[in-house]
């Protein structure tokens, strides 16, 4: 079983280039016969999007409020904390390909933790396995646990269901379902997860989602046109809309504005901003302004050539960024490498 790193706040234990291959605790499901033994990571396209995420209604005038709205709604209870998310211990293998070792990182409740280090080192990899995603790949697999507010997600008596509407997810590239309205594109999560509302409260959470998307006024009067129709801009502020008519605690999102115009990255990281006062939120982003400007925690992964991701340091984002203990994240954030 794989043992914890020497320190889970600040360095990582060194890595001298051998790692080993240990029996997974969560295995994936059994491969096609004609796989190879060692698949390649997936992109971001082989993962299903979540249908689960958040909700907007609150604004940014204090939690106590936001969670007198949020109670509105039959399946939120007012009165639910917001959610504190910790992984322990996680590794994780593609075949018999190591790709995460040992990752600890507890990400707070209602603050934004930003996920940061070059390509490949796994960062996407532990925002999937944050909300079970990482399972569905064939030949995945992973030790350790994803604990909400002290709850294993990975425990044999929790649903896959109940972990997607807890912890949602929105993807680098918008996915809206193109035949759909964008009416319906909102909802469309309250039929896949099975909640229930009348049609007073759809029309309440589209707007009050595509509002906190930043999208409401450019659609507002073509709510029943085709998702597709949209820009590219448009249909991730759609995919993120339709996140939010769900209402988790946690919302993932992985490179969120990397395909999105200057304007519509502010308004989504304005979004995130207000967001925090009711969710807990964990970005990957590449763009270290982007994580200065709406993070308040930040890890920093690498992965040294043909070794598994780990956490060289995490913090408090400003610290990190200011006088970070690492030589190896003081270059990272100041455009050394990657």
């Amino acid at each position: 079983m794989d043992q914890p790193l020497a320190s889970s706040s600040s360095l990582a234990a060194s890595n001298d280039g051998v790692t080993e291959v240990l029996p997974p605790v969560h295995p994936a499901p059994t491969a096609p016969a004609n796989e190879g033994s060692t698949p390649a990571t997936p992109a971001d396209s082989d993962y299903p999007e979540s249908a689960s995420a958040i909700h907007s209604a609150a604004r940014a005038d204090g939690r106590k409020d936001a969670r007198r709205r949020r109670g509105r709604f039959a399946w939120v209870d007012a009165n639910t904390p917001l959610a504190q998310l910790e992984g322990r211990n996680v590794s994780a293998w593609f075949g018999e390909r190591k790709v995460l070792d040992r990752i600890s990182l507890t990400m707070p409740a209602g603050q934004v933790t930003a996920l940061i280090g070059p390509s490949g080192c796994g960062k996407s990899t532990f925002l999937r396995i944050l909300n079970r995603m990482h399972e569905l790949v064939p030949s995945a697999s992973l030790a350790g646990e994803v604990l909400l507010d002290g709850d294993d997600i990975y425990d044999a008596s929790k649903k896959l269901v109940d972990a997607r509407k807890s912890i949602g997810m929105v993807f680098q590239k918008p996915n809206p379902f193109p035949a759909m309205s964008i009416y319906d594109n909102v909802i469309a999560g309250l039929k896949l997860t099975g909640l229930k509302a009348g049609r007073d409260e759809k029309d309440e959470l589209v707007e009050n989602s595509l509002t906190k998307a930043g999208l409401w006024k450019e659609v507002k009067d073509r709510l029943r046109a085709p998702g597709g129709g949209l820009s590219g801009g448009q249909q991730q502020r759609l995919c993120i809309a339709r996140s939010l008519a769900v209402k988790p605690r946690v919302l993932l999102m992985d490179e969120p504005c990397s395909a999105l115009d200057p304007t519509s990255t502010r308004v989504i990281e304005e979004t995130m901003v207000e967001l925090k006062e009711e969710v807990t939120i964990v970005i990957v982003t590449h763009n270290m302004q982007q994580a200065q400007r709406v993070s308040q925690q930040c890890a920093f992964f690498l992965a040294s050539q043909g070794t598994p991701g780990v956490i060289v340091e995490h913090g408090d984002t400003e610290a990190m960024f200011a006088d970070p203990i690492d030589p190896r994240t003081y270059d990272y954030v100041n455009g050394r490498f990657g």
